[in-house]
Order: structure tokens, then sequence, then C-alpha cells
């Protein structure tokens, strides 16, 4: 992969609105009204995000429906075949991309469900000296729970679905 490539993937992924876009496409097929309808956006802006992450390989297209006399694609989330699932490891950067991710966690943690049965919410932040055996455990625990999840995700607002976050991030510290 390019140097130019890896720009190209991080400058997708390094945007709020993207990263909640694949998100919800990873559930469902959906044309750009759509998105532009579940996120609140312009139908110009969803187009443009959409465009952007289908250049960077995140998104195919999943098929297309003639809606009053023009052509809507709807776009899907291929979240295991995904440029970003296999590039993390060879990211020199990933500065851009962490941001993003980081602003996202705010702006879902501030949206979730509180109150009465809202359910259980689970966070943490370490950094620790473990046995190598132990991190591998873990990380393993963590990349288990990313695939039942996105494995499990449904077009928005399914019945018997609810809305769910998982942001996790595990890797190896520098000694110092």
């Amino acid at each position: 992969m390019s140097d130019d490539d890896r720009v190209t993937e991080l400058r997708a992924l390094a945007h709020p609105v993207r990263l909640q876009i694949l998100s919800l496409l990873t559930g469902a097929e959906l044309s750009a009204a759509e998105v532009a309808r579940e996120l609140g956006l312009t139908h110009a802006n969803a187009s443009y995000h959409l465009r952007t992450l289908l250049a960077a390989g995140e998104l195919t297209v999943a098929g297309e429906e003639h809606i009053r006399g023009g052509i809507a694609k709807r776009y899907r989330h291929e979240w295991r075949r995904s440029p970003a699932a296999t590039t993390t490891k060879r990211r020199k950067d990933a500065t851009a991309f962490v941001r993003a991710a980081a602003d996202e966690l705010v702006r879902r943690y501030a949206a979730r469900a509180t109150g009465r049965g809202a359910g259980r919410t689970s966070l943490t932040d370490a950094e620790l000296w473990v046995a190598p055996d132990a991190y591998e455990q873990a990380r393993v625990l963590i990349e288990q729970a990313s695939h039942l999840l996105h494995d499990a995700a449904r077009p928005p607002r399914t019945e018997g679905t609810i809305r769910v976050n998982l942001t996790a991030a595990a890797f190896r510290m520098a000694d110092q």
C-alpha cells in the first residue's frame, strides 16, 4: 500500500460523520437519502461522505434502485474486508483517526441512555504492566466482542434491537 493510499484511508476515517456512517452501514444497506435522514444531514452532505468512503474502499455498492426517474445506490460497510480493519497494524500515523474516534466517543457517551432501564455501561482506561499472555488474552476478547457486535448489527430501529456503542483500543506501549 502506498503512502498516498494510507493518507486517503486516514482522511476518509478521520471524520466523525464518516465514522457514524460506517457504523450505520454495518448492519444495513442504505441509500444516500436514507443515510441523510437517519443522521440529520443534507442529501448532498451524505452523498459527499459516502463517495469519500467508497473511494477509500470502506464501502461497497450493495445495489441500485430506480427512484423518481433516477438511480439510487445502496451502500454497505463490509467491515471484515474494510481497509480500516486490516491496515491499522500498517499505519505509521493514525493520529487523525484516533482524534476522530475520541470525538465520536464523547458524542456517543453524551447520547447514552440514562435512567431507569438504561442498561449497564462499562468504561475503563488503564496503562498497566502485565504479562504478555494476559495482554494477548485481553486483546483477543476485545476482538471477539467487536466481531460479535458487528456481525449482529441490524438496520436502525429494527424491532427487538437496542442501540449500543463499542469503542476499544488495545496496544502495547513503548517502554520508557
